[in-house]
């Protein structure tokens, strides 16, 4: 009798019962990645995930920072017409790749729905079971690409939200002259 950690894949499944492995839903690797990015950017939007103050301590006196874009404003800009709080941030170049991207991921989508329709038809037409393989396949196809306007839509609305709060943030603030600064570097010789 073999142990616990001996049995493979195969036999394990072969002892679930007909019923439950019938309905056996096994996650994809696509479903997996989808499901990680989807929870990254949702607990990057949660509220404890972001510092608690914003101003700033020097000496003795407290300096109270203002930001000057609003981070919820960008969002709201994006979610109306997608690129807009882009160029709310003044970050101008990226509101084109938007439009670029989502208009060939819209792009795709109408056309895998338009093909997925059209080999419908010929199936009820015909009864031809390729026609039907075709149409099941462009199906798939179609409702992938309304997942990934789905998520350049969501990365839209993040990308406002990140930006806006980094529009005040320099780096030229922290190597000013006379300042003294830890560097570090390294060397590697061959």
């Amino acid at each position: 009798m073999p142990s616990l950690f001996e049995f493979n894949e195969v036999q394990i499944i072969k002892q679930i019962p007909y019923y439950f492995r019938k309905n056996l839903i096994l996650p994809d690797s696509r479903s997996i990645v989808f499901l990680s990015i989807l929870i990254f950017f949702i607990s990057a939007l949660l509220p404890g995930s972001q510092a608690q103050s914003d101003s700033l301590k020097t000496d003795s006196t407290q300096v109270q920072f203002e930001m000057q874009k609003s981070p919820w404003g960008a969002v709201l800009r994006s979610a109306i017409i997608p690129g807009l709080g882009q160029i709310y941030n003044e970050s101008y170049y990226k509101a084109p790749l938007i439009w670029a991207l989502g208009g060939w991921l819209t792009y795709n989508w109408v056309n895998n729905n338009n093909l997925k329709n059209d080999y419908a038809e010929l199936f009820i037409q015909t009864g031809n079971e390729s026609y039907r393989l075709l149409r099941t396949t462009y199906q798939d196809r179609r409702d992938e690409f309304a997942i990934y306007i789905g998520l350049v839509y969501l990365l839209n609305l993040v990308d406002a939200y990140v930006d806006a709060h980094l529009f005040d943030f320099s780096v030229d603030d922290f190597n000013s002259p006379g300042e003294s600064s830890l560097r570090l570097s390294m060397r590697i010789n061959f």
